[in-house]
């Protein structure tokens, strides 16, 4: 099937998607587009049962469409610096130091967790796993996806300063996520012994501060090309080749792309507005951007919901799925912990705040991607059936939920700002 019939499919699916949920269900965007490519999914299945044409035509298009070279090379950079654009510096400043060390350290912790509690998981059900593809299932649970994190969080009216931690987080961990589980999925590759702690760190490094210094530089340098003309079309022209521009440069210098787009697109919507724009050009800028987040998560969700077809939905694969939830809420809850209480008493967080950020922590199709990005003797199968559990009820359960938890959690409290 070839390009523009794909990209034809999926927009008219998920304009279709986005009308019922929009005229009947009235779900938060992305939880309703899940649920309806999800039941359009099973539907297609039932219907293969009957007449397997409809089945084949769907497993054809499923087929056609690579999902971790369509999300992490092509998606992620614009959703990431469509979120980044409209995140306010200010309100970053005052929490940079607990979302730092949320997206790192955070990171770390909870995909070693993750990793060594799945490890004995499968050792008690008799289903021996070696620990390093463990702990890269570890990695690629472990970040939060910004793309179902953003959405949610604004239907779900979140309190400002949780809201802050949780945004901030996820624009950040994903990026630092996909570092880790590079660096695990290399050592996967060749070997414990055949690298060393050095040459790890240093990859590490590479990755994260190459991503963050290339955003700076590039950011800075389109800010100073808008600032010196005044014309709308030219400069929404302009963000769009940074973004496409950004990705590839980084893949070239084996930088982190998605921590290069989110710096610049968070230094170009704080600085841009007030210097480099006229009112029209932001205006148009904020629109522009606004569609693209909007048409992209409707068509990634209906892509996550369409993946079911290709899910191994064996009875053993969908339990350790079930047992891997806890997991993972236990694992994120554990490495917040310790930031949070250490930063608690000097930045006033609201009450619950580790309870709220590891229940906010929405799993979605960076994950998936990950997951189909491992070689079969990594038991691909295997985590890539858990991984679309943890997503689906990630999403569905924990985004439908996360409102009334805030809500009552915040009951006597007023933290509204």
């Amino acid at each position: 099937m070839d390009i523009f019939s794909i990209i034809t499919i999926l927009i008219v699916l998920s304009a279709a998607f986005a009308f019922i949920n929009t005229k009947f269900l009235k779900l938060p965007f992305t939880i309703g587009l899940m649920i309806i490519a999800i039941a359009f999914t099973l539907g297609i299945i039932v219907l293969g049962k009957i007449n397997h044409f409809f089945i084949e035509e769907a497993e054809l298009l499923i087929g056609s469409i690579d999902f971790e070279t369509a999300l992490l090379d092509v998606m992620l950079s614009f959703l990431l610096f469509a979120g980044a654009l409209h995140t306010k510096l200010d309100s970053l400043k005052a929490m940079k130091a607990p979302i730092a060390v949320f997206a790192t350290i955070g990171v770390v912790l909870s995909t070693f967790l993750v990793g060594t509690i799945m490890y004995y998981v499968f050792m008690v059900f008799d289903h021996e796993i070696d620990y390093i593809y463990c702990l890269l299932f570890g990695a690629l649970i472990s970040p939060t996806d910004p793309i179902a994190v953003l959405g949610i969080l604004k239907d779900a009216n979140a309190p400002k300063k949780l809201e802050v931690k949780i945004v901030g987080e996820s624009l950040f961990n994903d990026g630092v996520g996909v570092v880790v589980f590079l660096v695990i999925f290399k050592i996967a590759q060749k070997g414990i012994g055949a690298m060393d702690a050095g040459e790890v760190g240093l990859l590490f490094l590479e990755e994260v501060v190459g991503g963050i210094g290339l955003g700076l530089v590039t950011g800075w340098l389109t800010f100073r090309i808008m600032k010196s003309i005044d014309h709308y079309e030219t400069e929404v022209i302009i963000t769009l080749a940074l973004v496409m521009g950004l990705s590839g440069l980084a893949h070239y210098l084996h930088v982190s792309g998605p921590l290069a787009v989110v710096v610049a697109g968070i230094f170009i919507g704080n600085k841009s507005p007030t210097i480099a724009w006229s009112e029209t050009t932001n205006n148009y800028v904020d629109k522009f951007w606004e569609l693209i987040d909007v048409l992209l998560n409707a068509i990634l969700f209906v892509m996550i919901g369409l993946e079911l077809l290709i899910i191994t939905a064996s009875g053993e694969y969908l339990l350790f799925g079930l047992i891997a939830i806890p997991v993972g809420l236990i694992a994120r809850y554990l490495a917040l912990a310790g930031p949070v209480a250490i930063f608690d008493k000097k930045l006033d967080f609201i009450p619950k705040t580790t309870l709220m950020m590891a229940w906010g922590g929405i799993r979605g199709g960076i994950s998936i991607a990950l997951a189909l990005s491992l070689e079969p003797q990594m038991e691909r199968e295997l985590f890539l059936t858990v991984t679309y559990v943890i997503v689906v009820f990630s999403i569905i359960v924990q985004g439908l939920t996360i409102g009334p938890l805030v809500k009552r959690v915040l009951k006597k409290t007023d933290y509204s700002d």
